[in-house]
Order: C-alpha cells, then sequence, then structure tokens
C-alpha cells in the first residue's frame, strides 16, 4: 500500500451527523409530555362533573340552593341524608333499590347474550369456509346503519304476535315473558356491531394456530374453545364493557318494553325527574348510585380494556 492511499489518523471519519438524532430524540421527548398534559387534562375535564356530582349528592338542601359544590370543601355542609331519601320511597315516590335489581337483570344478560351468538358467529365468518359467507357479513356489517327507533314498531310485533311481515315467525311471548323481550331486543340492536369487532380480531389471529391444532386433529369446538377464546379474551372484555354500559344505561328500549314492574334504574331516574325535579341533592344521589355498578365493572376489566380497545384493527 503506497503512502498516498493510507488514511490519515487525524482526520475524523466522515460519519452522518449527530444532529438530527438529538433533534429527535427531543422532539420524542416533547411530543410525549405534550401528550401526557393533554390526557391529564382531558381526563380532569371528565371527571369534574362526576366529583361535582358526587359532592353535590351529600349536601345539605340550602347548601345546594345557596352556594355551588366546590364551597363544600371550605364551608361544609354535608350529610348521609341524601342516601336516606332515595331508598325509601315514601319520599321519593321510586324504588331505587328495585331499580338496581332490574338493571342488573336485564344488563347481564343483555350483555352476555350478544356476546356469546357474536363469538360464534365471528368464529364462523372468520374461519369456516361456505358460499355466499362475504356477502351474508356485508349484510349484517350493513345493519348497522339502521337506527333504533325504526326497530321499535317491528319488534313489538314480533314478541307480540310472533309474526313479521304476516308470517307467524315464532311463539308470542306475551305479557308474562318477564324480561325476556327486553334481553332479545339488546341481542337484536347488538350483534350487528358485536359480530365485526369480533370478526376483525378472531379473523387477525395466525393461521399457523388453526393449520397445527387440524393437524392434531382438533375440530371447529376444539379450535374455538382453546385457542380462540383464550387469545380473544382481551377483545371480548373490552366489548363486554361496552355492551354492558349500553344496555345499563339505555332508557328507550327501557320504557317500550319493560313493564312497571321491570323498570330499571334509567326507569326510576326519569320518573324521580318528573317528582322531584326541584330536589337537585336527591337526584344527585340517585344518579351516582346509578354510576357505581358500572364504574366497578369497568376498574373490574380495565387491564384488559386497554389491550382490547383497538383489538383487529390492524392484521399481522
Amino acid at each position: 500500500m503506497t503512502a498516498s492511499t493510507v488514511p490519515d489518523q487525524n482526520t475524523r471519519p466522515n460519519l452522518p451527523s449527530d444532529k438530527p438524532r438529538t433533534l429527535d430524540r427531543v422532539r420524542e421527548k416533547l411530543s410525549s409530555k405534550t401528550a401526557t398534559i393533554a390526557a391529564l387534562l382531558i381526563a380532569i375535564l371528565w371527571t369534574l362533573p362526576t366529583l361535582g356530582l358526587l359532592v353535590s349528592s351529600f349536601r345539605t338542601p340550602d347548601a345546594v340552593a345557596t352556594s355551588g359544590w366546590w364551597t363544600a370543601f371550605t364551608d361544609g355542609g354535608l350529610t348521609l341524608d341524601n342516601y336516606e331519601a332515595i331508598f325509601d320511597p315514601t319520599r321519593v315516590y321510586v324504588n331505587i333499590g328495585e331499580g338496581l335489581l332490574n338493571s342488573l337483570a336485564i344488563t347481564i344478560p343483555g350483555a352476555i347474550l350478544p356476546l356469546g351468538l357474536a363469538l360464534l358467529a365471528a368464529y364462523a365468518f372468520a374461519w369456516i369456509p361456505f358460499r355466499g359467507r362475504n356477502w351474508i357479513f356485508i349484510g349484517i356489517f350493513a345493519l348497522q346503519i339502521v337506527p333504533i327507533q325504526m326497530v321499535m314498531v317491528p319488534l313489538l310485533r314480533l314478541f307480540s304476535s310472533g309474526e313479521i311481515f304476516g308470517t307467524v315467525v315464532i311463539r308470542p311471548l306475551g305479557g308474562d315473558s318477564g324480561f325476556a323481550s327486553i334481553w332479545l331486543a339488546h341481542t337484536i340492536l347488538a350483534l350487528p356491531l358485536t359480530i365485526f369487532l369480533l370478526h376483525n380480531f378472531i379473523a387477525s389471529l395466525p393461521n399457523d394456530l388453526f393449520e397445527a391444532a387440524r393437524i392434531d386433529g382438533a375440530g371447529h369446538g376444539q379450535i374455538f374453545l382453546r385457542i380462540v377464546l383464550p387469545l380473544a379474551m382481551p377483545a371480548i372484555a373490552s366489548i363486554a364493557i361496552f355492551q354492558f354500559l349500553w344496555v345499563w344505561n339505555d332508557l328507550l328500549i327501557a320504557l317500550v318494553f319493560s313493564s312497571s314492574d321491570q323498570n330499571p334504574i334509567t326507569v326510576m331516574l326519569t320518573n324521580m325527574v318528573g317528582t322531584q325535579g326541584q330536589n337537585t341533592f336527591l337526584l344527585s344521589a340517585a344518579a351516582f348510585i346509578s354510576i357505581v355498578i358500572p364504574l366497578l365493572v369497568f376498574l373490574g376489566l380495565q387491564r384488559y380494556f386497554v389491550r382490547g380497545l383497538l383489538a383487529g384493527a390492524t392484521k399481522g
């Protein structure tokens, strides 16, 4: 090697500048801090109404009428009498305790039934080939655009006479059907979206798992129970939370299909607005009682919620 070709050890190699990398790190830190601050602000603004509702539910009638809820932290004036009053039907003219039990009797089956049926349908659309599969799935997906108000009358005719379009389809439920009509209504209305969301997640599972299971002699039942259900648990939990909240907070279906002794907490609160509209301290206590159970359900399933919220959004 000649002297002219020997690299000069005192000369720094021509490496890429470190400045772009430093700027990228700064941008990442700034974007992370900005996102954190924005998330905290949104959380605070979102939580303030609930905090105000909670504080107002413990305030005396005079305190509620003369000052804002935030003054309770300095002026006091707190009492438990509001919660004692809302569970006394002679004072609020509704039975809040019965409404809570009715809501549980409606919501738990109203969330489990569509979820179970949607899981079976989603697996079939994703991994069982049959003629017209894509067109049927498109039809189910299109049912999401049908407004709930448009199906009230057909569902009433179906449940009362068992017929639709003049053809007998099912046995009429009758007036002694209990909560069956409400369960069926929530199941029918929830299936399109639930099937679509679960299908996207189940269809994104690796094909190698299913091929290995088939080689080992597993049928569709074993594959569904031992592979699909465990892997789809985050998606199932997140959809279960949404469906539970939807059914628990529903008012329209409860007003149309429930009888007087089956009214859930939402109907009870509506009746309280008519009889206790001027007593906002009682309405605050009853409203906060109505959100305690959904809040506990969310907190109990929150570790699955984040993982399953965007389940099926990407494939691979």
